[in-house]
């Protein structure tokens, strides 16, 4: 047995031991859900549990409150960012399987830190709060969260095993229409109709959707649309998610979507304050290396991968982890916490979250992360490889990264960017 080999076996044996105390911290998690940036309670118990463990913690890291790091192994070596995400969703929970993810990469950098000195590298746990909605992890990432970082990965849930998750880019936008208000029937000459600007958008967005790429995707809803019927509406909101397979393909969607709002608001002759999220989600650019490596760890603990080319076309979502793996070799894939007919971001998924299988899924996941890392670690022609194939799109993923930001953007419109 090589040493690689003896160190996984000695881990996945840490975290049998810990799975009461990890599927303990999935069950309080999901039954507490949290939206993006108020994740405190969830932040409390899983930085509550490293203390336990004797691990330095750092709370409110990266200039996010519910954020939080964790370092630890010998300077100088290579370094692996184990990731966790805790956000739920709103008024269906943890219908992401979010508590999962916390729990996998707690089991995983718990068990790690208990290598003590035969740790052959360094590792950087992090709490990355508001995967749902606000980028978090784009904003830490901005703050530093991954200097000096060769590598970061982190496992979602799904209803099947894969080796990655297919992503596209996502850009939110909120859309605030101004008009005049006016009595609907003694003087509806003397109103500007707020949520007919609106409505004309709408309709204009989806006229557009026609002649759109089929990797492209525009949907949205009216979040206010007046007060009375008898009321011409002066002040209409919406909120709209704008998706593509890249930032190249992204930016001259994001104007087009623009001027639908513009059109309304001409139309109407109100005006139309247009407000883009402050960071888009990137497309997820998977190390085949990292993927490859995963794959076999799962498969070490008798899981069977769906194949990717089998996957329904279309089947794409978003998530900020793409934003990381434009800037280190990084991996995303999906763990099979409920049955394949279950979709993420309904509620019957919330249920299997904290199921039978999602619980197992929490420990094989921690197992395979550890895993993982360890074989990165350990494995030089590995790092080179993955380093390799990160350095052959490294320029565009710099162009990606800068055109994700939007310097006049809101930090968090409410928006769920999540699959």
């Amino acid at each position: 047995m090589t040493d690689a080999a003896k160190l996984k076996a000695k881990l996945c044996d840490m975290i049998d031991a810990m799975a009461p105390e990890l599927i303990e911290v999935s069950h309080a998690i999901h039954a507490k859900p949290e939206l993006a940036f108020h994740e405190h309670e969830a932040a409390r118990i899983l930085t509550a549990k490293l203390e336990e463990a004797d691990m330095p913690v750092a709370r409110a890291a990266y200039g996010l409150e519910t954020a939080f790091a964790s370092e630890f192994g010998p300077e100088g070596k290579p370094e692996v960012a184990i990731l966790s995400e805790y956000d739920a969703l709103p008024g269906i929970g943890h219908a992401c399987g979010h508590n999962i993810i916390a729990t996998t990469g707690l089991g995983a950098s718990m068990a790690l830190s208990r290598l003590n000195g035969e740790l052959p590298g360094r590792v950087r746990y992090l709490g990355t709060p508001a995967e749902e909605m606000g980028g978090g992890k784009e904003l830490m990432a901005r703050e530093g969260a991954f200097e000096g970082v060769d590598a970061a990965m982190m496992v979602h849930p799904a209803g099947v095993d894969l080796i990655t998750m297919p992503c596209i880019c996502i850009s939110e936008v909120a859309v605030t229409f101004h008009g005049r208000s006016a009595h609907a029937s003694a003087m509806p000459h003397a109103g500007l109709n707020a949520l007919d600007a609106l409505i004309t958008s709408y309709q204009t967005i989806a006229q557009l959707r026609q002649h759109i790429n089929p990797t492209e995707r525009i949907h949205g809803v009216i979040r206010k649309g007046g007060d009375a019927p008898n009321i011409v509406p002066d002040h209409t909101e919406a909120l709209f998610y704008v998706r593509a397979a890249n930032a190249e393909d992204l930016a001259p969607l994001k104007k087009r979507v623009e001027a639908c709002f513009q059109a309304g608001a001409m139309a109407s002759g109100c005006t139309a304050d247009i407000k883009w999220a402050k960071a888009d989600y990137l497309d997820l650019k998977t190390s085949m290396p990292l993927a490859k490596s995963y794959e076999e760890n799962m498969t070490s603990l008798g899981r069977e991968f769906f194949p990717l080319e089998k996957m329904p076309s279309g089947s794409s979502g978003s998530t900020d982890m793409g934003n990381v793996s434009h800037r280190v070799p990084s991996i995303h894939p999906m763990i099979c916490s409920a049955p394949m007919h279950v979709v993420i971001h309904n509620p019957e998924f919330a249920v299997w979250a904290a199921s039978d299988l999602g619980d197992k899924a929490c420990i094989d996941g921690a197992k395979a992360l550890a895993m993982t890392a360890i074989d990165y670690l350990t494995d030089e022609k590995m790092r080179t490889s993955a380093a390799e194939e990160f350095a052959r799109s490294r320029d565009s993923s710099a162009r990606s990264v800068a055109a994700a930001y939007n310097p006049e953007g809101e930090a968090n419109l409410g928006g769920c960017g999540c699959c």
